[in-house]
This record gives C-alpha cells, sequence and structure tokens, in this order.
C-alpha cells in the first residue's frame, strides 16, 4: 500500500466538503500539500496558479460572491499571510465566505532548517489576520486536522459569512500517516439555519409602514441573495414606496433593479427628505443612507431627523473592535436582528394582510405614479447626458458605459466588478443576480482577481463576463491577466482609464478649495501619466488579447465587438479606453 502523509489527508477532506478550486502562488512552506494537490489529488480540487496571494484571495472572494459557496486560497506562511491580508479583510468587509489555508516552519524546533524556517514560523500565524477572520486555527497534529477544517468551513458559511484561516504546520503535511484517519461525513457538520425575525417585530414593522404617510425602503447589501429582489420589489409596490440602493454609492452588493419604476436611487436626497418611516434592510452605513458629508469638513448632515427608521440586518452578530466596520451608531426605532432577505416574505405578508381593508389605495396609487413619472424623468436626464457628452474627448465615463452596453445587451451578461462611476447601472438593464459589487473594503488591487473568481464560477455556462475595471486598481494587480490567459478564463475587462487615482484627485481638490490654495496643484503625486502605463502592452505581455490606448467613442465599439468575439471563444480579452476622472 502506498504511503499516505497529512497533506493528503488535507486534500481528502477538501473534496468531501465540496471544494472543486485552489488558488495558490506557490511556497515552500506548504510543498507538502501543493504535492498532493498534483499527484495525490489527480489536480482535483483544480489548481489555479496566481502570481499574487492577494490575486489568490481576491479570486477566491468573487468565486464565493458569484458560487454562493468557498472555494479555498493557499497563502505561503507568514510572508503570504501579509500579501494576503488587504484582500481577506476586504472578503471580511464584503461578508464573503473563504477558506484561507497558510502553512508554516515546523512548531517543532528541532526539525527546523537554519534561518528560512524560523524566520517563517510565528506564534501564532493566525494573529496576524485574527482582527478580520471569522476564525483562525492551528491545528498541532494529524489527527486535529479534521475537526479544524470542518468547523473552519462551517463557521465561513455561518450567518453572517466570511473568511476563515487555517494554518498547516510544514512537518504536519509532510509527515506520513502511520494509521487510517476516517473522514468525517460533512453533511453532518452543515451551518445552522439564518435567524429569522421575532414575529412580534414583524407585525409592529408591518404597521409603521402601512401606517406611514411616505414609507422609503433603503438596501445596502441584500443583493447577497439575489432571491429576495422579487419580494423586495412586490414590498415596495404594494406600499408605493420608494426604494434606494446603496450599493450604488458605496461597496455594497446590488439589490434593486434600476429599471423599476419605484428606484429613486438617483433622487436619494428628495425622497429621503420626505420619509417619515424608513425601512432598511442589511444596511450598515446609516448616515450614508440618511445623510450628505461635506468632503471638505467631513461632516454628515441628515437630510431628515424625523422619520422613524426600522432595521433588519445581522450586524449586531458581525462586530470587530479593531476595524469600525460597524460604522456610525444611529438612532434605529425598531432593530430587528435576523437575515433580512429570510425576514422579507414574512412582511410582505403581514403588509398585504394589513391592507385587505386599505382605506388609502387611491393615495397610494397617486404616489406610486408620481414616483414613475420622476424616475422616468431621471433616466431621462440620464440618457440626454449620453448624447451631450459622445464627442468628447478622453470619453466621459457615461459614454463608454452607453458603448459597453450597446456591444453586450443582447448577450447573457454578468457584471464582475464595478460600476463605471455608475454610469452602468444608471444605463443598462441593471438586474441585481447579474452584478456582484464591490470590495466591501475598498481595498485597492480587488477587481481584476475578483472579476476573474467570478468568470471561474460561471466557467462552464455561456455567460460573458465583465469587469468595468478602473486603472488605479489594475496597476496593483496587473499580473492578473497572466492566470486569466494560462487557465483560458474568458473575462471581458474594458478599463475607465483616467490616469489618475481619481478620488484622491478630488479630495486634494476639495482640501485646496478650502484653504484657498491652488487647485491645479491637486494633480501632483496622483497623476499616472509620466509615463503612462500601457495596459493593452502589458495585457499582451501575458498573453490576453487586448487593444487601445483608445480615445474616441467611434472606436470603442467596433473593438469592444473584436474582444467579444475573443471571450466567446473562451480566452480573455482587454480593451483600454481613455476617460475623464
Amino acid at each position: 500500500m502506498a504511503a499516505r502523509y497529512g497533506s493528503d489527508l488535507v486534500v481528502d477532506l477538501l473534496r468531501a466538503i465540496g471544494v472543486e478550486h485552489v488558488a495558490i502562488n506557490p511556497g515552500a512552506t506548504f510543498r507538502g500539500l501543493h504535492d498532493s494537490l498534483v499527484n495525490y489529488g489527480e489536480r482535483r480540487p483544480e489548481h489555479l496558479l496566481t502570481t499574487h496571494e492577494e490575486i489568490a484571495v481576491a479570486m477566491a472572494h468573487g468565486y464565493a460572491k458569484a458560487k454562493g459557496r468557498p472555494m479555498a486560497a493557499v497563502v505561503h506562511d507568514i510572508v503570504g499571510l501579509q500579501h494576503a491580508s488587504m484582500a481577506i479583510f476586504n472578503a471580511f468587509c464584503d461578508r464573503a465566505p473563504i477558506l484561507v489555508l497558510g502553512a508554516s516552519g515546523p512548531m517543532d524546533a528541532t526539525k527546523r532548517r537554519p534561518w528560512i524556517d524560523w524566520i517563517h514560523t510565528a506564534l501564532v500565524q493566525g494573529n496576524q489576520v485574527r482582527d478580520y477572520v471569522k476564525l483562525d486555527d492551528q491545528p498541532a497534529s494529524i489527527a486535529a486536522i479534521p475537526e479544524a477544517l470542518l468547523r473552519a468551513w462551517r463557521v465561513a458559511r455561518t450567518e453572517p459569512q466570511g473568511p476563515v484561516y487555517v494554518c498547516l504546520d510544514a512537518a504536519l503535511q509532510e509527515q506520513s500517516l502511520d494509521r487510517s484517519i476516517p473522514l468525517p461525513d460533512p453533511s453532518r457538520f452543515q451551518p445552522p439555519a439564518p435567524p429569522h425575525a421575532d414575529p412580534r417585530a414583524i407585525d409592529q414593522a408591518a404597521q409603521r409602514l402601512v401606517d406611514a404617510r411616505f414609507p422609503l425602503i433603503v438596501v445596502e447589501s441584500l443583493g447577497r441573495r439575489p432571491e429576495a429582489t422579487a419580494t423586495l420589489c412586490r414590498l415596495a409596490e404594494r406600499l408605493a414606496a420608494p426604494m434606494i440602493d446603496l450599493a450604488a454609492e458605496s461597496q455594497g452588493r446590488p439589490s434593486v433593479p434600476s429599471r423599476h419604476p419605484l428606484d429613486m436611487t438617483g433622487a436619494r436626497h428628495e425622497v429621503v427628505a420626505d420619509a417619515d418611516v424608513v425601512l432598511a434592510l442589511d444596511v450598515t452605513s446609516f448616515l450614508a443612507a440618511l445623510g450628505e458629508t461635506d468632503r471638505s469638513t467631513r461632516e454628515v448632515r441628515l437630510l431628515n431627523e424625523s422619520a422613524r427608521v426600522i432595521a433588519i440586518s445581522l450586524d449586531d452578530y458581525a462586530f470587530r473592535s479593531w476595524a469600525h466596520t460597524f460604522q456610525s451608531l444611529a438612532p434605529v426605532d425598531l432593530p430587528i436582528a435576523a437575515d433580512a432577505a429570510l425576514a422579507l416574505p414574512a412582511l410582505l405578508t403581514a403588509v398585504e394582510d394589513r391592507l385587505v381593508h386599505d382605506t388609502r389605495a387611491a393615495e397610494r396609487r397617486a404616489r406610486a405614479e408620481r414616483i414613475a413619472g420622476r424616475h422616468a424623468a431621471i433616466h431621462a436626464e440620464w440618457e440626454a447626458a449620453v448624447t451631450l457628452e459622445r464627442a468628447s474627448k478622453p470619453l466621459a465615463p457615461a459614454v463608454l458605459a452607453a458603448e459597453i452596453w450597446n456591444a453586450i445587451k443582447d448577450e447573457d451578461w454578468v457584471l464582475a466588478n464595478g460600476t463605471g462611476k455608475g454610469w452602468a447601472r444608471r444605463l443598462w438593464d441593471w438586474q441585481p443576480a447579474r452584478s456582484y459589487g464591490g470590495s466591501g473594503g475598498a481595498g485597492l488591487g480587488y477587481g481584476l482577481p475578483a472579476a476573474l473568481g467570478v468568470t471561474l464560477a460561471h466557467r462552464a455556462s455561456s455567460k460573458v463576463c465583465v469587469n468595468l475595471q478602473a486603472d488605479g486598481d489594475l496597476l496593483y494587480v496587473v499580473s492578473g491577466f497572466y492566470t486569466a490567459a494560462h487557465h483560458q478564463l474568458p473575462l471581458l475587462t474594458v478599463t475607465f482609464n483616467n490616469r489618475s487615482y481619481g478620488n484622491d484627485e478630488e479630495h486634494q481638490d476639495a482640501v485646496a478649495k478650502a484653504r484657498g490654495r491652488p487647485v491645479e496643484n491637486k494633480v501632483v503625486g496622483i497623476r499616472i501619466d509620466d509615463p503612462a502605463p500601457d495596459f493593452a502592452k502589458i495585457a499582451q505581455g501575458f498573453g490576453v488579447h487586448a487593444e487601445g490606448p483608445i480615445d474616441s467613442a467611434e472606436a470603442v465599439g467596433p473593438a469592444l465587438r473584436r474582444a467579444l468575439r475573443v471571450v466567446k471563444e473562451g480566452r480573455p480579452a482587454l480593451v483600454d479606453v481613455l476617460t475623464r476622472v
């Protein structure tokens, strides 16, 4: 009988729990696991080569959002975990379940090689990310590995979800098994059902919404469960309540179809000011929802201080003290701790029960008509902006978003990353089930690798995956194009290339104006134009079909159509387009 090793057991466990893919940047501390994946496991799970640990974890992040279950990323001891830490933080903020596997030099000091194994060993390694993972573990024996992995797998998928980290001692990976270790039945270690709402609280919420003069629904990350969209829209229709999707302005998960007549995301200030009752679903940043921020002073002014707030979320279960991801403490009149997507059907039923004898039906119909009229007017203004800007050079983001939509609108498309400065949501037939939002933690370097993870999740389908890529974000992870080409991941990337860290340029503009200093200096240390990176050549160097830079609307359409043909053949493509800041 052939010898088996600790790392072989890890591969058996990954298969048993259904992990289909493992993203890796090679590292000596997990050489045992690497061998097991390639030789013992016969490349099941599939082994995906990345050139940086941040890319590996961000790829797993995008995959988890698209597939609804985790894949694994393996990172090399202390240094690899340091590289991966930004991407792990993004996943924590975005509540994306990822199984991060690490490794260390032997904890048994007598088995360490001089120098390298000592500097690659920490007490304990999970300290480095403990403040922003749901669980870290470091099993001390081969027999302890199954429990550690099963617990991590369960915890990652328990709501609110998030990344977990399991460190595998290099010596344990390479230790031969002196006896057979039985594999537990994974079906007996599933995550618990998410929390449901207190029925009494649902009844109170329904009554307040039905009695409201002008109810408003605000959502931030309800789109983690796209199936909730239909119920959300039905509730809004029954109440004649406008909807605001904060994901249009933040890093949340899209939740509201942009062409629904009650979508008033583009007129947030108006409807917030009018509301007397606000239903907040999976909202963390209440001040972003109900206020406006002075960019120069950082002060927040509430648009409405009298509205009563009903909040349904699991935010109070997700606190960490180190990173203040919990946002400002805002007054809430009826807090309900529950999975908002699961609470919605019960809330809709309770509302409809109260509307059976509705005496204000005409009032609600009139309100819905007014909102729909305003919705149509806003969309007409956005379409007019595209016409007005079409001849400008560099391209306005609105024009580029419109050109991309013209190229993909008849395809079975998925927006893997980005919003094109918000214009994709304004101009496309925006569907939450087709859009995955940003990083959650707003860390640069997320876009391309996460989009590759989304593409991996949809690889067996005919979907066209699109990445609306910011240039500054791309510079962190350009080598992600190697993974795209090497593994033939058919992602269409379009860069919104303004040759600047545009958000910082706006901040410097605000500070200079507030201090009475030269505004023209806002570009110093921010513009990326001396020299300007040639993203097309960079991508071509990694084996990706690429065109650009393009600076006119007339040239964009043909380039997109050529790139789309390449993607539909099963290969990645890039179109680099110069846009305004």
